[in-house]
C-alpha cells in the first residue's frame, strides 16, 4: 500500500493532524494486539461472482478448502462482513452455521485432525454498501467492493468495480480467513458486460460468453498469497501490453490516456530486473499488471501480480515532459512483491516489514536509476514527513494499538525507510542484499516479522545486531543531537561536545570528517552516553567539522556552525544533505555577501532540485548577473522545472518586460511547468492579450493537470470567466487543506466563488469540502473547515436576497449542520 506522502498537500494536513491526535497516547493505553490464532489453514479459494450494478451487491459462490493447522478441530470460523448467506456445505453436504457479529461458525460433519483437508462451500451475497468498519488516512475506505458509477449517471466517468482487500476488507466479498498469517491459492470466475476488461491476480486462463450480453472470464492464481492480497476488477480498459523475460507485463487504462500508458508505467521491465537483482530473488509470479481505477481510496495497492493505482497515476504528455509524478509509487508496490506478497508480514503490528522495505524501495530505484543525489533528497524528503508526524511516542513494531488502521504512518513507512538506509549503512551494501535474499528465500510464500529480518541479518554478518533492533525496531523516537565545537589553537586540537538532548539515550556509529583544508579527514567514534566529547588534532585550524559526515542517521541535530563553515560545507561536502543544510542556513543570511554569494552558485547545481532552491531564495532583482543566471536557465536548463520556476522568478522582477520574447516562447512549450510560468508571466505583463490566446487555445472542456491548471485558474478568476467556475470550484474546496501554488490558486478561486451568485458552483465546492470532511473526520479535518463555510455563509448573505442567493445560503447551513455531525477521535 502507498500513501501519497508528498510535497506539503492534502495528505501532509490529513496526516498531521492524525498523528497529533496519538502523538501523547502512550504505548501501554492501547490494548496488545496478538497476531490471530491460526486453528484452520487455507488452503485454495475458488469463486464464481456476478454483479447486481443497481443494488451495488455481488452475487457468489465459494468453494474454499481448508485443513486443521495443528490441532483437530469440527469447527470453522470465516470472517464475512455485512452477507447474506444463502447455502452453506461441507464437502457436498449441508452443515449447520451460525451467523452473527460478521462471523459465519461453521460445524463441520466430523473433527478432522492435521493436515486432513475439507471443502466449505457457501452461496452468498455481498453488501458493500452495508459495511460498517471504518478506513484511515492511509485507506479512506473499507468496504472491500467498490462500483463506481455503477448507474452512468456521472458524466465524464466510466462504470468500473474494484476491490480493496487491506486490511481485512476481503473479507467484505467473500467469506474468508481474513488475517495476513494465512495463505491461499485462489482462482476467480467473473461474469461481467461484453464490454468490461477484466483483471485479477495470476492469469487468464478462460473467457467465454455467457447470457444477455455478458462473459464469464476465469483467473487463476497458482501461487500462495495472503486473503487481502486477493483482487479482482473490471470497467471499460484499454491494455497496453509490455514484458519482462516472457512474462506479461501490462498497463490497464482509459482509453484516453492509452497513448501515455507506457510512459507512465514503461519503465516496469527494468525495475522487475533491478529489484531481482539486487534482492539476488528473480520475480516469482506469473505476470505483472498494473491499473488506474477511478475514486480508489488509496494511492496505490500491491495486490498480487494486479496493482491497482489511483487516478493521479494518469498522466498525459505535458504532465510527463515535467516528471513522471507516480514513478515512486510504481516501485513501491513492485518491490511489495517482494516484500508484502513474497513474504508477507505476519501481523499488523509488524506491517513495517512489508512497507519499510517498499518505501526504501524508492531510493534505491533513484539511486540506481537517477544518481546519488536524487536518492538522498527523496530520503530526505521521505524522513522529514516522519518529523512533522509528531510520531515520537510510537514504536516502529507496534504490538499495542487502537485499530489495526492505525499503523499505517509515517513510522511504518518514512521512520521505517530511514532506518533500514542506515542498517544498510552500517553493514554495507552486498551484506544488506544477501540479508534480504536470505530473509526472501527462508520465508518465501509464507510469513514473516522483524524479529526474522533480524536473524537474516546476523546470519549473514556473523554479528549481534540486537542493539540496533532493540532501540530503531522495539522503541520509539530517534536522535536528537546538540553539537558544539571548542578549538584549541595552542594545542592544535578541536574538540566536538555532543549532547543528546531527546527524552531517550541511542547508541550509534558516527563518522566526522575534519577539513583543514578541501580534503576532509575521517573519524569514526561510537556515541553511547548522553553526554561525550571527541578531540582530533589538527595542522591547520580546521574550515569545517562535518558531524554524521555520511548523513544517515535519523536524527535532528542543532549544529553550532558558524556561516563560514556552511559555506565550506556547501561547496566542499559532497551530499545533497550537506548542500541543503548549508543552504538552510545560509537564506537566513542573505544580506550576507557570502551567503548570497554560495545562491548564486547553487543556481548551477547539478541537482535540479537545488537549482529550485536557489531559485526560490535568492534576490534576484539586485544583480545584473544573477538576472542573466535565472535568464539562462529559463531558457537553457535541462529541467522542465527549473526553466518553470526560472520564468516565474523572472516574472517577478522590476524589468519584467525585458523577457516578453522569452515569456511567449515558454506559453507554446508541451511542458507544463513551463508553459504555465509563461502564461502567469504574460498575463501579468498584457492580462487581455493573454487571456485571449489562453482561452482560444484552452476552451471549456479541455483536461488540464499541474502547472497547467494553476496557470489557467489566473486567468480563469482574474477574467471572471463564469463558465469555468464549477471547475474551478472542484479544486476550490480543497484550498484549507492545500499549499503552495495550487493552494494559492485554491484559494483564489474559492474566494470568487464565495463572492459570485452561481448556484451551481457553490453546490460544488460544498461538496468538495464536504467530502474531505467526512473522508478524513478521525482526524480533526471536518472541524478545521467549519469557521470555512461559516466565512462563507456571512459573504453570502452579505451578496443580497435573490432566489438563487437563498438557495446558496441554504446549501451551506445544510454542509455546516453536516460537517459539525462529522466527529474526530479523542
Amino acid at each position: 500500500m502507498k500513501k501519497i506522502l508528498v510535497a506539503l498537500l492534502l495528505f501532509t494536513v490529513i496526516l498531521t493532524n492524525a498523528q497529533q491526535i496519538h502523538a501523547n497516547r502512550k504505548l501501554n493505553q492501547d490494548p496488545y494486539q496478538a497476531s490471530r490464532t491460526i486453528s484452520n489453514d487455507l488452503i485454495h479459494t475458488k469463486l464464481k461472482v456476478g454483479f447486481d450494478f443497481a443494488k451495488r451487491e455481488l452475487n457468489g459462490e465459494e468453494w474454499v478448502t481448508l485443513k486443521p493447522h495443528f490441532y483437530p478441530t469440527n469447527t470453522v470460523v470465516l470472517d464475512a462482513k455485512s452477507m447474506r448467506i444463502n447455502t452453506v456445505k461441507v464437502n457436498g453436504k449441508k452443515a449447520k452455521y451460525n451467523y452473527t457479529n460478521d462471523k459465519l461458525t461453521i460445524a463441520l460433519p466430523k473433527t478432522f485432525a492435521k493436515d486432513e483437508s475439507y471443502e466449505v462451500y457457501i452461496n452468498y451475497v455481498a453488501q458493500p454498501e452495508k459495511v460498517t468498519q471504518q478506513g484511515s488516512a492511509a485507506i479512506s475506505d473499507a468496504k472491500g467492493l467498490y462500483f463506481i458509477n455503477p448507474d452512468g449517471t456521472e458524466k465524464d466517468k466510466p462504470t468500473e468495480f474494484w476491490t480493496q482487500g487491506e486490511t481485512e476488507s476481503s473479507s467484505c466479498w467473500f467469506p474468508t480467513i481474513d488475517s495476513p498469517n494465512q495463505k491461499t491459492t485462489s482462482e476467480i470466475y467473473m461474469t461481467v458486460p461484453e464490454s468490461f476488461t477484466t483483471l485479477s491476480n495470476g492469469l487468464l486462463v478462460d473467457s467465454k460468453k455467457a447470457k444477455k450480453g455478458k462473459r464469464t472470464d476465469h483467473w487463476v492464481m497458482k501461487q500462495k498469497h495472503a486473503p487481502y492480497l486477493v483482487f479482482m476488477a473490471g470497467g471499460p480498459f484499454k491494455v497496453v501490453k509490455d514484458s519482462w523475460n516472457g512474462k506479461p507485463v501490462n498497463y490497464y487504462v482509459e482509453a484516453e490516456y492509452e497513448p501515455f500508458a507506457k510512459q507512465i508505467f514503461g519503465k516496469t521491465p527494468e525495475m522487475i530486473q533491478f529489484f531481482s537483482d539486487f534482492t539476488g530473488v528473480p520475480y516469482a509470479w506469473d505476470k505483472y499488471s498494473q491499473m488506474v481505477g477511478r475514486d480508489y481510496v488509496s494511492g496505490a495497492m500491491e495486490n498480487t501480480t494486479a496493482v491497482l493505482h489511483g487516478e493521479r497515476a494518469y498522466q498525459d504528455a505535458g504532465m510527463l515532459a515535467d516528471e513522471n509524478t507516480w514513478e515512486n509509487v510504481i516501485a513501491h508496490e513492485l518491490f511489495h512483491h517482494w516484500f508484502g506478497d513474497l513474504v508477507t508480514a505476519e501481523s499488523w503490528s509488524n506491517i513495517t516489514v512489508n512497507e519499510s522495505f517498499a518505501n526504501y524501495s524508492e531510493t534505491l530505484w533513484n539511486e540506481y536509476k537517477y544518481g546519488k543525489d536524487q536518492a538522498d533528497a527523496h530520503l530526505y524528503e521521505d524522513t522529514q514527513m516522519y518529523f512533522m508526524s509528531q510520531s515520537e511516542a510510537k514504536d516502529l513494531v507496534r504490538f499495542h494499538y487502537a485499530s489495526r488502521e492505525d499503523v499505517f504512518d509515517a513510522v511504518s513507512y518514512n521512520k521505517g525507510g530511514a532506518i533500514l538506509h542506515m542498517l544498510r549503512t552500517y553493514i554495507g551494501n552486498d551484506a544488506f542484499k544477501a540479508a534480504m535474499k536470505e530473509y526472501l528465500t527462508a520465508h518465501k510464500f509464507g510469513t514473516g516479522e522483524a524479529h526474522q529480518w533480524r536473524l537474516a541479518v546476523e546470519k549473514v554478518t556473523g554479528k549481534d545486531w540486537n542493539w540496533f533492533f532493540n532501540q530503531w525496531y522495539f522503541g520509539n523516537g530517534h536522535i536528537k543531537m546538540d553539537v558544539t565545537y571548542t578549538y584549541d589553537d595552542v594545542a592544535k586540537k578541536v574538540t566536538v561536545h555532543l549532547k543528546q538532548t531527546g527524552d531517550k539515550i541511542f547508541k550509534f556509529p558516527l563518522m566526522i570528517d575534519v577539513y583543514e583544508n578541501e580534503v576532509a579527514k575521517r573519524h569514526e567514534v561510537f556515541v553511547d552516553k548522553a553526554t561525550q566529547d571527541f578531540t582530533f588534532d589538527y595542522t591547520t585550524k580546521p574550515k569545517l567539522v562535518n558531524v554524521g559526515a555520511r548523513q544517515v542517521l535519523l536524527a535532528e541535530i542543532n549544529d553550532d556552525k558558524t556561516l563560514e563553515n556552511y559555506v565550506f560545507q556547501y561547496e566542499h561536502a559532497p551530499l545533497y544533505k550537506d548542500r541543503i543544510h548549508a543552504l538552510d542556513y545560509l537564506k537566513e543570511h542573505l544580506t550576507n555577501k557570502q551567503a548570497k554569494d554560495i545562491f548564486v552558485k547553487a543556481l548551477k547545481d547539478p541537482y535540479y532540485e537545488i537549482r529550485q532552491y536557489a531559485l526560490d531564495n535568492v534576490n534576484a532583482d539586485k544583480s545584473s548577473k544573477v538576472r542573466a543566471l535565472i535568464a539562462d536557465l529559463a531558457a537553457n536548463d535541462t529541467d522542465n522545472r527549473v526553466k518553470g520556476d526560472a520564468l516565474m522568478a523572472l516574472a517577478k522582477l522590476n524589468n519584467v518586460a525585458d523577457y516578453k520574447a522569452l515569456f511567449e516562447k515558454a506559453m507554446q512549450s508541451k511542458s507544463y511547468s513551463v508553459a504555465g510560468a509563461g502564461i502567469r508571466a504574460m498575463y501579468q505583463l498584457d492580462p487581455k492579450k493573454t487571456a485571449a490566446i489562453v482561452l482560444k487555445k484552452y476552451p471549456l472542456g479541455t483536461r488540464v493537470k499541474g502547472a497547467l491548471k494553476t496557470a489557467l485558474f489566473d486567468v480563469w478568476v482574474g477574467e471572471k470567466q463564469e463558465q469555468f467556475m464549477p471547475l474551478v470550484a472542484k479544486y476550490a474546496g480543497l484550498y484549507p487543506v492545500m499549499r503552495g501554488d495550487d493552494g494559492a490558486a485554491a484559494k483564489k478561486g474559492f474566494d470568487w466563488i464565495a463572492n459570485a451568485d452561481n448556484t451551481e458552483a457553490t453546490q460544488v465546492v460544498v461538496d468538495e469540502m464536504l467530502k474531505i470532511g467526512k473522508k478524513y473526520a478521525k482526524y480533526g479535518i471536518s472541524k478545521m473547515l467549519v469557521p470555512v463555510l461559516n466565512n462563507l455563509l456571512v459573504t453570502k448573505q452579505g451578496l443580497g436576497n435573490s432566489a438563487s442567493l437563498q438557495k446558496q445560503v441554504s446549501i451551506v447551513k445544510n454542509a455546516i449542520t453536516k460537517m459539525q455531525s462529522f466527529k474526530a477521535e479523542k
